[in-house]
């Protein structure tokens, strides 16, 4: 049997077709930190939901909103991708602003919601999705 891995390096993922969902939910915190340019390049959806509005996430958020881009310009095919943040973020706006063409170039839209909901005593921001 193959040696174990060191602590900190990840196997190579065995090669095999993309897959393709309608929804997929990015990790947050540390977990964010697995989500690279290959993660997008085999897991294609239509939506991506960018949620944990944490500090470990804004440090994390920059990489992983590039690598949504290198891995949507591999996949050779034309399918609008919707990104979905459930949080505010300097980070976000930035990367959106400086970004924006090659996003418009690769067909994905961010999504930005003023819509509320108001639930008993709570009112939230909320965005409707539909397939």
């Amino acid at each position: 049997s193959p040696p174990p891995n060191p602590a900190g390096t990840r196997a190579a993922a065995p090669q095999g077709p993309p897959v393709y969902v309608d929804l997929a939910y990015l990790p947050g915190s540390w977990s964010a930190r697995t989500v690279d340019e290959e993660f997008f390049r085999r897991v294609r959806s239509l939506c991506y939901v960018v949620s944990g509005d944490d500090h470990l996430k804004e440090g994390v958020l920059r990489p992983l909103l590039d690598a949504l881009l290198s891995g949507k310009h591999q996949w050779g095919i034309d399918i609008q991708v919707t990104l979905i943040p459930t949080f505010d973020s300097l980070v976000m706006h930035e990367w959106y602003q400086e970004t924006h063409d090659r996003q418009q170039e690769l067909g994905i839209t961010v999504l930005g919601s003023n819509s509320t909901v108001a639930m008993q005593d709570e009112t939230f921001p909320a965005c409707k999705v539909e397939f």
